[in-house]
């Protein structure tokens, strides 16, 4: 295939995951759509072919899963076990009209106070230690409290979610010894979503319960049911809270946009994309090409995998000024960190409505804060920190 753009770039390797931005970069800079050697795949780093196949449903499926290892796209996909990522109309509608009910703007209206005084208690909390780890003082609870609450599994899968999650996301990389490690987690969470998370066991109105009422009133196959429940496992989760340590991280180490912000507080949702272009938290999934497709004159066969890489578009130089930089004065609302299209993440309108509510606490009750350097979460797919060091200095 030396006709064609490649690369043996590996971004699924210990520096991969460490620091993928110069190798996204690399790979923006051999072509529209590049093969991966490796990893015998394609992958697409620029914004516009990444914008452009997220949309197009139809050419690039995610009928037959988004993961690069086939087995575990047989496993994640099809009737019964499909959720609505890794499925397309008319079962991608019937499942997202249902799990997403609870997160539309309007039903999370009724959650926002309980979410902004949560917000409020983790921001007084900090701000008498003055010295916190980011992610677990700060950038967890929210969704580790209120949001495994309204979910409403037993408690063994609420204990669960985030290895759960960690491996789920793993399993969409390659078969690397984080993707093996991570197979015997997922049968387990296979069990519990069949066995366990099952009428009777799940909390009453919960998020989890609603979908097997909806299966009683016909609107759903009972058997979709555990499929279904993946939704609210992991992504509920995981991308929200490295969303939000990514924002604490970039706002700490650029007080002159802490100052912005304090000064006007329009700039809450430009900061909260901005961070999220900066360091999405989904690094990639992939789609099934069903035809031929031309990537700027580069032709990716019928039948080809394809690497979306959702980072590396949300630095692309073709579409940002100074993507490297961090910016609270552009307003990046099209970025990519929450997909595009009819896949998009379900859970956006939560995640920003945490994201924001705990920036206006912060906002209250810190002058200023510093971050250290913070260690990186070891996963094929996400994108995060497992520790981040701040020093806050309260108003």
């Amino acid at each position: 295939m030396s006709d064609i753009p490649e690369s043996d770039i590996d971004l699924f390797d210990d520096t991969g995951i460490a620091d993928p931005y110069p190798l996204y970069k690399q790979l923006r800079d051999i072509g529209p759509a590049v093969w991966l050697i490796k990893h015998h795949i394609w992958c697409l780093p620029r914004y516009k072919e990444v914008r452009e196949t997220l949309f197009d449903w139809r050419r690039f499926t995610t009928s037959l899963g988004v993961a690069m290892d086939e087995t575990v796209n047989q496993a994640t996909s099809g009737p019964g076990r499909a959720n609505s990522l890794t499925s397309d109309p008319p079962l991608h509608d019937e499942i997202r009209r249902i799990t997403g009910a609870p997160l539309q703007p309007r039903a999370l209206e009724t959650i926002r106070e309980r979410i902004a005084a949560t917000a409020r208690d983790i921001v007084d909390d900090v701000c008498k230690r003055k010295s916190v780890d980011g992610m677990q003082d700060i950038a967890q609870v929210l969704p580790l409290t209120v949001v495994s609450d309204l979910v409403g599994l037993p408690d063994q899968g609420r204990e669960s979610m985030l290895r759960w999650a960690a491996a789920t996301f793993n399993a969409m990389g390659p078969m690397n010894k984080l993707g093996l490690e991570a197979l015997p987690q997922i049968r387990e969470l296979h069990q519990f979503c069949q066995k366990d998370a099952v009428p009777g066991k799940l909390k009453p109105n919960g998020w989890a319960a609603r979908l097997y009422e909806a299966a009683e009133r016909g609107e759903v196959p009972v058997e979709q049911c555990p499929g279904m429940m993946r939704e609210y496992i992991g992504p509920a989760l995981d991308t929200t809270i490295f969303g939000t340590g990514a924002l604490i991280r970039l706002l700490g180490e650029n007080p002159d946009q802490w100052t912005f912000l304090k000064n006007d507080r329009t700039l809450v949702k430009h900061a909260i994309n901005e961070a999220l272009r900066m360091e999405s938290p989904v690094r990639s999934f992939t789609r099934y090409a069903r035809e031929d497709s031309s990537f700027d004159g580069v032709v990716v066969p019928a039948g080809s995998r394809i690497i979306v890489l959702y980072g590396s578009a949300n630095r692309d130089e073709r579409k940002w000024d100074r993507p490297d930089s961090f910016d609270i004065m552009r307003e990046p609302s099209d970025h990519l960190a929450f997909g595009y299209g009819i896949h998009a993440c379900g859970g956006m309108h939560l995640a920003r409505m945490e994201m924001t509510e705990l920036l206006n606490a912060m906002l209250d009750r810190i002058a200023s804060f510093s971050v250290g350097s913070p260690t990186i979460v070891a996963n094929n797919t996400l994108r995060g920190y497992e520790t981040l060091p701040v020093q806050i200095i309260p108003d």
